[in-house]
């Protein structure tokens, strides 16, 4: 039987129902982005990078339809609870602000559904997408994804070579979060770089778990977002499944680390952060890869 607060969804708003429209003839994010009444926070026609400083909900209904190639979603993991956990050997709090306070499961659930759907929407027919999550809201992703008949490709374990201890002592350390890759549809035909991500492991098929350190010191100098991930696993997850060229966004982007895979493999980049604070870290973080790519 289908929970009353899934039959919800058929009414929710903002929720626009998905089209068979033909790929979009526009490969510029400049032109994508025409309609959307919000300034961009910065923009870089030179190398492709637009930054939003809203809300992704002001944002994606106004791109259009099957215009996006690949999208990295690392949305709110609802775990600021009031509890604790352990960095740099030190007892702090695991709150990270009002954008990551449950709303209880059926908000909660509502809201990833919503901006899945929005996501599935701007993709391209065979676009994918992958996102990023913990135990306290990948469940509720993937169950989305199956609602909004994503293709569900692969789901990564990346294993956090480097994690912090569990101060309980009540629990297993967490050591992993999940990232999992889906297409638009059943009908999609997505790329994969096979042959790279091969070589990319000594020349052998590349597995779903990947033991990446989680983001050094270098990599927060201009600041901490509370759930960063590393360069190399965006990197990786650029190259996987994009081409030189297509276009990435991300609805949650947090410090900017997507943008900076985007731009270090010749991708274009639409990123979206409601947070004043972390696009700041972003564009410093950016501007220091272009200064880089100049030389």
């Amino acid at each position: 039987m289908i929970p009353d607060f899934i039959l919800k969804v058929q009414t929710y708003p903002n929720m626009p129902t998905l089209t068979k429209e033909k790929h979009s003839s526009h490969r510029d994010i400049f032109e994508l982005v025409k309609d959307v009444p919000a300034k961009p926070y910065f923009e870089d026609k030179k190398h492709s990078l637009i930054l939003f400083n809203n809300d992704c909900f002001d944002v994606l209904p106004k791109l259009p339809e099957n215009s996006i190639d690949m999208i990295f979603a690392d949305p709110p993991y609802f775990l600021s609870n009031g509890g604790f956990t352990c960095h740099a050997g030190k007892q702090v709090s695991v709150n990270k602000g009002k954008w990551d306070v449950s709303k209880g499961k059926e908000e909660n659930y509502l809201f990833t559904l919503r901006w899945l759907r929005e996501c599935q929407r701007v993709l391209t027919p065979n676009g994918t997408i992958w996102v990023s999550g913990t135990a306290h809201i990948i469940f509720a992703v993937g169950y989305a994804m199956q609602d909004l008949n994503y293709k569900i490709l692969n789901d990564i374990a990346w294993f956090k070579v480097n994690p912090p201890p569990n101060l309980s002592c009540r629990y297993f350390t967490h050591s992993t979060e999940t990232v999992i890759w889906a297409a638009k549809n059943k009908d999609s035909k997505h790329y994969f770089n096979y042959e790279l991500m091969k070589e990319m492991n000594n020349n052998k098929q590349m597995l779903s778990l990947w033991s990446i350190k989680a983001p050094g010191t270098d990599e927060k100098k201009y600041g901490k977002h509370p759930t960063q991930k590393p360069l190399q696993l965006l990197d990786r997850i650029v190259l996987a499944s994009t081409r030189p060229g297509d276009i990435v966004l991300d609805p949650f982007s947090g410090s900017g680390t997507t943008g900076i895979a985007a731009l270090k493999e010749r991708r274009q980049f639409i990123g979206i952060e409601l947070e004043k604070e972390y696009l700041e870290t972003s564009l410093k973080r950016l501007k220091d890869e272009i200064h880089s790519k100049n030389g």
